[in-house]
C-alpha cells in the first residue's frame, strides 16, 4: 500500500502545495482532508494541467479546483472504497471510473489508505510506441553540429538523443522508432538495436527531410497511441500522465503546449477606429506555445500521406476542420527546445544544476 499520510493536504493549501505533494511521490495525487481527516476531495494531476489551461492563480486555494474536474459527472465526487474492499474489486472500480487511485475509507470518511493502479498490475508497461524525430541538421548550431547530427549533441557528458531514450524507458516506453537524415550513420552506430539502453529501437532513414511529421508514413500498422518528440527537446514532462489526460478526454491527437511570455518593448496603442481608447505600457504578452511533443491515435498516423514533406501544423489542422478531437496538454515540469547557442548553453547549466 501507499505512503498515504505524505498526500494529505487542507482545503486551504494553495495549488501550488497541491503540485508539490504530487511531485514529490509516485502516486501523483494528493488527498484534500478536512481536520478530522474526512476525505474532501482528490486532486490529480489532470485537475491541475487543467487548470493551466484555463489560467487559474496556482496561488488559490485548491478548492478552486473542484469545478474543473472535466466533463463527465464521475469526477463531481472523489471515487472510494470502503475499508476491506478486495484487489479484484478495486480494479473493477478503477476500470470503471477510470481512474488510477482509489482512497480507502472508514465509515466516516476518513482516509485510512490509498491503493493504486501501479500496485495492482506488476506490468507497468505504458501501451505507447515512441518516435523521436532525428533528423534535422542543427544549422543553428553550427560548428557543435559540422560532424554531429543536433541529437547526438553533448549534454552533461552524453547525446541529447540519448537522455530521451533513457527517459523513454524509465517512463515505461519499450519500444523506440527513430526518424533519420543527417549523418543518420553516427545516431545507429551509438545504440544499435538498443539493447544497451534497455529499449528495442528501430530507425527510418529518410532520404531527404520530411517534416517533423511526413516520416510517420512509415510505421507499420499499430494499435495503439504514438508519442511523439523533437530530437532537441530536453524535458522533465511525464509521458504517462500525457497519456492519461489523452484518454481521459478522448482525444484523437494531443499537443504538448507550454507557456511562454513576452514583453512588447512599446507602449501599445488599442484603437476603434481613428479613436484611442486605451494605452498599455510595455505588456506581457502570455501565448501557449507548440512544444514539439505529440500522442496521437493510430487512425491519426495514416492520415499523413506517404514518401511526402508533412508538418505537425498541417495534420493539426485538418483534424481540427475535420472536427477530430484535438486537445492540449500543458506541459509544468522543465521543458527547453535547443533550437540555438543561447538554449544549447543553457542547457548544459540546468544539466549541471541537476535541473534537467
Amino acid at each position: 500500500m501507499t505512503d498515504f499520510a505524505s498526500l494529505l493536504i487542507q482545503p486551504s493549501s494553495s495549488i501550488r502545495e497541491a503540485i508539490d505533494c504530487i511531485e514529490q511521490s509516485i502516486a501523483k495525487i494528493a488527498l484534500v482532508v478536512d481536520s478530522e481527516g474526512c476525505l474532501v476531495d482528490t486532486i490529480t494531476d489532470g485537475d491541475i494541467r487543467r487548470a493551466i489551461l484555463a489560467g487559474v492563480n496556482l496561488d488559490d486555494n485548491v478548492t478552486a479546483l473542484h469545478g474543473r474536474k472535466g466533463t463527465n459527472s464521475r469526477y463531481s465526487e472523489a471515487i472510494t472504497a470502503p475499508i476491506g474492499t478486495d484487489k479484484a474489486d478495486l480494479l473493477v472500480i478503477m476500470k470503471n471510473q477510470d481512474v488510477r487511485h482509489v482512497p480507502i475509507v472508514d465509515n466516516k470518511k476518513v482516509v485510512v489508505d490509498l491503493v493504486t493502479l501501479r500496485e495492482l498490475i506488476a506490468d507497468d508497461e505504458l501501451p505507447i510506441q515512441a518516435v523521436v524525430m532525428a533528423g534535422g541538421s542543427g544549422t543553428r548550431l553550427r560548428p557543435l553540429t559540422e560532424n554531429l547530427p543536433k541529437p547526438m549533441v553533448p549534454l552533461g557528458g552524453k547525446p541529447m538523443l540519448e537522455r530521451i531514450i533513457e527517459q523513454l524507458r524509465d517512463a515505461g516506453i519499450p519500444r523506440v522508432m527513430v526518424t533519420t537524415h543527417y549523418k543518420s550513420e553516427l545516431i545507429s552506430k551509438h545504440f544499435g538495436d538498443g539493447e544497451g539502453f534497455g529499449v528495442d529501437i528501430s530507425y527510418v532513414e529518410e532520404d531527404k527531410p520530411m517534416g517533423t511529421a511526413g516520416g510517420l508514413s512509415q510505421l507499420e500498422s499499430l494499435e495503439e497511441p504514438i508519442l511523439v518528440i523533437n530530437g532537441d527537446i530536453l524535458t522533465k514532462m511525464d509521458f504517462r500522465a500525457m497519456l492519461d489526460f489523452h484518454n481521459e478526454h478522448s482525444a484523437e491527437m494531443s499537443v504538448a503546449v507550454t507557456q511562454h511570455k513576452w514583453q512588447v518593448p512599446y507602449g501599445v496603442i488599442e484603437t476603434a477606429g481613428e479613436n484611442i481608447i486605451n494605452v498599455l505600457e510595455k505588456p506581457t504578452v502570455n501565448h501557449f506555445i507548440n512544444a514539439g511533443i505529440y500522442l496521437l491515435n493510430p487512425t491519426v498516423a495514416k492520415l499523413i500521406p506517404n514518401n511526402s514533406v508533412y508538418d505537425m501544423p498541417q495534420l493539426i489542422n485538418r483534424l481540427i476542420e475535420e472536427k477530430r478531437k484535438v486537445i492540449s496538454f500543458p506541459i509544468r515540469e522543465y521543458w527547453l527546445d535547443i533550437g540555438q547557442h543561447k538554449d544549447y548553453e543553457r542547457a548544459e547549466q540546468d544539466v549541471l544544476r541537476g535541473e534537467a
